[in-house]
């Protein structure tokens, strides 16, 4: 099983032999699942999907204007390369999912449950983040999440590397160990709501100053 490593945590990626896998021309709501496919290279108008299950595929290079996914399950997928900007994705299920250099600005993800799922070299500006679970490992690497919120998300064990947080709000949920080592801190929102995470020493600084302006503190002179 091919992994990527961030630091402590080790997230499980797709596995796909594309001597096996089959091109198609859509991707539709089926009585069974999706599997084995690769869906490249599409502008579309709009892409709905409801109630589908999506395994051991890959998908690349697609743009599409509007994105309305609900109750999607997917399983061992890779996304690439593509501009989903304005997604939506709502009551679904991802593991060993891996999203690399897409453009997912806007995005509203709600009621979600990730598992090895890897948003890497990825814009996810813009997006708001609710009801996420991470019921295993979750990897954001050198992703740009300026003014993206997360709120009432268990993001416990979710790893943050390398990532632009300028703006990016942490609402309040559950953060228990996770991992923001190797971030500027200096411009998020909701520190006060950071309880149990992960950080460098050298992080204090900047996590303590907006800390002190969340909670209106005045620093006296003399």
């Amino acid at each position: 099983m091919e992994t990527l490593t961030i630091r402590d945590t080790s997230a499980d990626l797709p596995v796909l032999d594309p001597d096996e896998l089959t091109a198609v021309d859509v991707i539709e709501a089926t009585d069974g699942p999706l599997s084995l496919f690769s869906y490249t290279g599409k502008d579309l108008r709009a892409l709905e999907l409801t109630q589908t299950q999506l395994f051991d595929g890959r998908i690349s290079s697609i743009t599409a204007e509007r994105v309305d996914l609900d109750r999607l399950r997917m399983s061992s997928v890779e996304v690439s390369g593509c501009d989903l900007t304005s997604l939506t994705l709502s009551n679904s299920k991802l593991s060993r999912v891996r999203f690399t250099n897409c453009r997912l600005l806007g995005a509203q993800l709600a009621d979600l449950t990730l598992q090895d799922v890897v948003f890497q070299d990825c814009k996810i500006d813009y997006a708001m983040l609710s009801n996420v679970t991470a019921k295993g490992p979750v990897v954001f690497t050198g992703c740009s999440l300026t003014e993206t919120e997360f709120t009432a998300s268990d993001l416990s064990g979710a790893v943050f590397d390398d990532c632009v947080l300028r703006a990016t709000s942490f609402q309040p949920g559950t953060y228990r160990n996770t991992d923001l080592r190797g971030n500027d801190l200096s411009a998020i929102s909701g520190a006060v709501n950071l309880r149990r995470i992960l950080i460098d020493r050298h992080q204090l600084a900047d996590l303590s100053l907006v800390l002190a302006d969340e909670l209106g503190i005045t620093f006296a002179d003399g």
